[in-house]
């Protein structure tokens, strides 16, 4: 039979760490909440954009030459891969690393492919791996800035054009709702040439000042450096969520533990006691005969 005093301290213990999944159950949910309005609010902008950038590749015939735009085969990839910075968040590093073992399995030969980190998480693991590293970002998800998405995507587009690599994928996970995260893979280079939305009747007629071509090639960068935003967003979002239901599970779980730890310290004590009286008793008698 367990020792009382073990099995309290033991309750004691795991009330405390109850309290601590408690407590990162509702910041989580506090950040998903910010990270969802953040969401929200760049997809109206992420739209326009998109309707803007189709109505100039139509209004210049199709025929716009841009180095994102340039398609060629893919001799040498870059794998951006997209974790968290810290764990106690489930399955959600887990899935995204194991999704990028399959990319990096998919290419044999190790000098078709390099890796970009965008996550604490990612870097630790791959670096302590036999993989090509190119970069590494560290401390992304403190707080998520669009000046942090330029970076990263100016950097991705200058090795494009340099000719180091002839595609950029991202491996992430996609928030859907509270409950479900997705790991999906996208092209982010070269860019799919916009076409006019056929539903919409085509591209609006609109006088441009300067050039449809030269407002198509201002504009790409900036689309770009979006995609690599909404991706991060994304992200974030997805690790809240994570983190928040792994922590309302760890809280449950604690709780049927201090259950049944105290059922088994009630058990101890009550056995303790009918063998204390059952001492007395035998005692009594012996006294007595």
């Amino acid at each position: 039979m367990p020792n009382l005093i073990d099995l309290r301290r033991r309750i004691r213990s795991v009330k405390n760490m109850q309290q601590i999944f408690r407590a990162m159950k509702m910041i989580s949910a506090s950040r998903l909440r910010r990270s969802q309005e953040h969401i929200l609010s760049t997809r109206p902008y992420a739209l326009q954009l998109r309707k803007v950038t189709q109505n100039l590749s139509a209004a210049s015939g199709g025929d716009t030459e841009h180095p994102l735009l340039e398609s060629r085969p893919e001799k040498k990839v870059l794998l951006a891969i997209v974790s968290g910075d810290k764990g106690l968040c489930g399955s959600f590093n887990s899935n995204v690393m194991r999704r990028g073992d399959q990319e990096i399995a998919n290419h044999s030969d190790k000098d078709t492919l390099e890796l970009s980190c965008l996550g604490k998480r990612a870097a630790d693991y791959y670096t302590r791996r036999p993989y090509p590293v190119r970069s590494e970002y560290r401390k992304l998800f403190t707080k998520v800035t669009y000046e942090q998405a330029q970076e990263i995507a100016d950097d991705f587009a200058e090795a494009f054009h340099q000719g180091e690599y002839d595609a950029v994928y991202v491996v992430y996970n996609q928030f859907v709702s509270v409950m479900t995260q997705r790991v999906v893979l996208e092209k982010l280079l070269p860019l799919e040439s916009p076409e006019a939305d056929e539903q919409a009747g085509g591209a609006s007629d609109y006088i441009y000042e300067p050039s449809p071509e030269a407002l198509l090639a201002d504009l790409l960068p900036r689309f770009l450096r979006f995609q690599v935003y909404r991706v991060l967003l994304e992200s974030q979002a997805s690790e809240h969520a994570a983190r928040m239901t792994a922590m309302d599970a760890a809280t449950k779980n604690s709780g049927e533990l201090i259950d049944n730890l105290t059922t088994v310290m009630n058990r101890a004590r009550q056995a303790a006691i009918t063998t204390e009286l059952i001492e007395v008793v035998s005692g009594a008698a012996a006294l007595e005969g």
